[in-house]
């Protein structure tokens, strides 16, 4: 693995994300992270599994810079890859526990709502999801995802305002569980997850599936137009054009 680090404790494992400064999501780190869980899932040595980041960053998202330069066939398995790890994450069976150590806005927003539990740094950190803005049709079933957390009026006026909220606010809007000092995310997720693997587990992961039943069979009727309406905004000269602004801004970073 290039992009993630995963580790192995007595009951879980820790997923880190580990690509550059930021952890963009590229191709490579979405192959690796279904790789990961697919592998997890499968093993019952672990019973539970924290997703993490690294200082001052969860995600930063999709790597517009790397993707902006896709041919029509790389972002097309692109796409793909990443709706189906989303699918992937959601129908996760074990307990899956979100440390956010800094900002994750959009891609790194969707990581974490497919998760069970979200522990958020203090700090001046956002997360939401603001595709909108940069020019990216959002699937619909991410909005319900993002419901399913912040409740449907709170998701469309985020989703259609493309807002990041500041932890406070997400703690408000229940986009996040708790917010604590950095230094304390990684072990208050840590007691979180342990909390859960307290519990029968048979039970845990059977309620879990049945509350996520109707979520997933949401996700799973993404059609085909959906995916073609997505491939042909993406390829439109208007919208070409304003990810290319944001491609720059990024890039002089």
């Amino acid at each position: 693995m290039e992009t993630i680090q995963v580790s192995r404790q007595e009951q879980y494992a820790i997923i880190q994300l580990n690509r550059g400064k930021s952890n963009p999501m590229n191709t490579q780190m979405l192959l690796e992270l279904s790789s990961a869980f697919s592998e997890l899932e499968g093993d019952t040595t672990v019973a539970g599994v924290l997703l993490t980041g690294k200082e001052h960053f969860f995600s930063a998202g999709l790597d517009l810079p790397e993707i902006f330069n896709y041919d029509a066939a790389e972002f097309d398995h692109f796409w793909k890859t990443f709706m189906a790890l989303i699918k992937q994450m959601l129908a996760f069976p074990k307990p899956l526990i979100a440390a956010i150590t800094g900002h994750s806005p959009a891609g790194g927003c969707v990581l974490a709502i497919t998760c069970d539990y979200r522990v958020m740094a203090a700090g001046p950190y956002r997360i939401g999801l603001n595709e909108i803005p940069v020019g990216i049709v959002v699937p619909g079933y991410l909005g319900e995802i993002y419901a399913m957390w912040v409740g449907k009026r709170n998701a469309f006026q985020f989703l259609m305002e493309g807002k990041l909220l500041d932890n406070s606010e997400a703690l408000q809007a229940g986009l996040v569980d708790v917010v604590v000092p950095e230094e304390e995310v990684l072990n208050t997720a840590i007691q979180k997850l342990q909390h859960y693997l307290s519990f029968d587990q048979n039970a845990w992961r059977v309620t879990k599936g049945n509350l996520r039943r109707g979520i997933l069979e949401i996700a799973n009727k993404t059609d085909e137009k959906e995916i073609a309406d997505t491939m042909e905004h993406w390829w439109r000269p208007s919208t070409r054009q304003r990810l290319q602004y944001f491609v720059d801004k990024l890039k002089k970073k």
